[in-house]
């Protein structure tokens, strides 16, 4: 039995019964990782030892007749930009590479709490600035569907690692589509949650209204697992709200008889690709014969997405990026003559170019006598597109839409072209905006290729989006990562 194949509900039933250990699991992963890792370049940093040290004692726990939480020796893996004590966190960028966090992010305590084994670190595009995971300082990964093309971003190494079974659970951030865009390229579930249901203590900021970090799975089942561990009250970030939480898996029925499911008019549009179209249509036929009642709603301010984002999330990365300067800790440039050539070097030489990029807009849109014009108009159309949604959600219960406007793009085919590539976030960006989550899960194939199709529900409704993703994959089981 190939143990890294299977997802974590079947892991879980197998150490239950105490017909495999959790260390047979973790070497299986590891054995895994080492086959394949050659060719995907998905991990910066890998744990080995400490997995197995973390495997051992879930082991001895189960010995003793402990009870143990669902996901107990489960093998999870972490995107770069979320602090682990004393292992190397980079952000996937040279000026703070080999930076050791002296703490856990909120998140990590939880995945600990609940015996999971952390396997690894994995790449992303720097600082969470891409959408393909070539904006690495460590280089590219690859999709595990066709190595020559691109995993999504910014968390594909997050979702490669799941596509490609060297790891059986990851975890992401979102701030435009960082989770979901990665998930449908690489054929995975990916939620983004409502802003605030998990913590972003020891995530390393982009843009911080926007970022939210979330779980990567190879189903539906798994994910809301996943989500039951990360989500919950910190009183160590201000933007964590304090509500009762449900079991997130206590949704995962198929009965959807009379569910409204909102067909967003905006999101069929010029630049979708005939293929994911397809799928997309065939996916509402689907959500039709299942009892649900599809109904077309408009999202009028869809089209100014792009634009509010591009303002608002430079303007944050300018300002969480200004402490990066090559004084307290990070790369320093050491050629420097005095200390503004020592900031302007650091910065030059430590960045990469896509977030210098991103520095110098929102530096620009932040700057006197740009600010009104920019920044707080962007402020001011970020709320319209809010008031969509909660007027789209009177008539609905949830809403479906593409994922991605494309199936994965070759590596190399867009890093020349800023545009093309903020255009890949086109369907995924007006949830950061909002606040609400998504998720995006499995719908198909376009040209041999992964198509994701995403469902999008109101503030803290993930398990309306669970509950239909769960009733979509039992009942077309498109929903299976095939890769391995």
């Amino acid at each position: 039995m190939e143990l890294y194949k299977l997802t974590a509900q079947q892991i879980q039933k197998l150490l239950r019964s105490r017909q495999v250990s959790c260390l047979e699991v973790t070497k299986s992963v590891i054995a895994r990782i080492e086959e394949t890792e050659p060719n995907i370049h998905a991990y910066i940093a890998t744990t080995f030892e400490q997995a197995m040290e973390q495997a051992i004692r879930v082991d001895e726990k189960i010995l003793r007749g402990e009870e143990l939480p669902p996901l107990a020796g489960i093998p999870v893996a972490i995107k770069d930009n979320i602090c682990t004590k004393s292992i190397p966190t980079t952000c996937a960028s040279k000026i703070i590479n080999g930076f050791k966090p002296a703490y856990d992010a909120t998140v990590i305590e939880r995945l600990k709490k609940a015996n999971m084994v952390i396997i690894g670190k994995t790449n992303m595009d720097e600082f969470a600035m891409g959408s393909s995971t070539e904006n690495s300082a460590f280089g590219p990964t690859h999709n595990p569907w066709d190595l020559q093309r691109a995993p999504g971003g910014s968390s594909g190494g997050s979702a490669a690692v799941v596509a490609s079974c060297e790891a059986t659970l990851a975890i992401g951030s979102d701030t435009g589509g960082s989770i979901r865009q990665p998930a449908s390229f690489c054929g995975v579930v990916g939620m983004k949650p409502t802003y605030g249901l998990i913590s972003r203590y020891g995530l390393i900021a982009f843009a911080s209204s926007l970022d939210q970090i979330g779980p990567l799975s190879k189903d539906v089942r798994d994910c809301a697992l996943l989500l039951n561990v990360l989500a919950g009250y910190d009183p160590k970030d201000s933007t964590s709200i304090n509500i009762d939480l449900p079991d997130y898996t206590k949704f995962l029925t198929t009965d959807i008889a009379g569910m409204k499911i909102g067909i967003p008019k905006e999101y069929f549009c010029e630049g979708l690709d005939p293929g994911v179209e397809k799928r997309i249509q065939e996916s509402i036929a689907v959500f039709s014969g299942l009892g649900a009642e599809c109904v077309d709603i408009s999202l009028p301010h869809t089209k100014y997405a792009i634009a509010v984002y591009y303002i608002l999330a430079t303007s944050e990365a300018s300002s969480n990026l200004a402490r990066y300067d090559g004084v307290q800790y990070g790369y320093r440039a050491e050629e420097a003559e005095n200390l503004l050539d020592m900031y302007r070097l650091t910065r030059s030489n430590g960045f990469g170019a896509e977030v210098k990029r991103r520095i110098m807009l929102g530096t620009y849109a932040l700057s006197s006598g740009y600010y009104d014009a920019y920044y707080l108009q962007a402020q001011r159309v970020r709320t319209l597109i809010k008031n969509d949604f909660e007027e789209g959600f009177k008539k609905c219960d949830i809403i479906l839409t593409p994922t991605s406007p494309t199936v994965a793009f070759k590596l190399g085919e867009k890093i020349d072209d800023p545009l093309k590539m903020y255009i890949s976030d086109i369907f995924t960006i007006s949830a950061n905006l909002a606040g609400i989550p998504g998720i995006s899960v499995p719908c198909g194939l376009s040209d041999g290729l992964p198509v994701g199709l995403q469902l999008l529900g109101p503030v803290f409704g993930e398990g309306k989006i669970l509950q239909a993703a769960y009733s979509y994959e039992v009942g077309t089981d498109l929903c299976v990562c095939p890769i391995a």
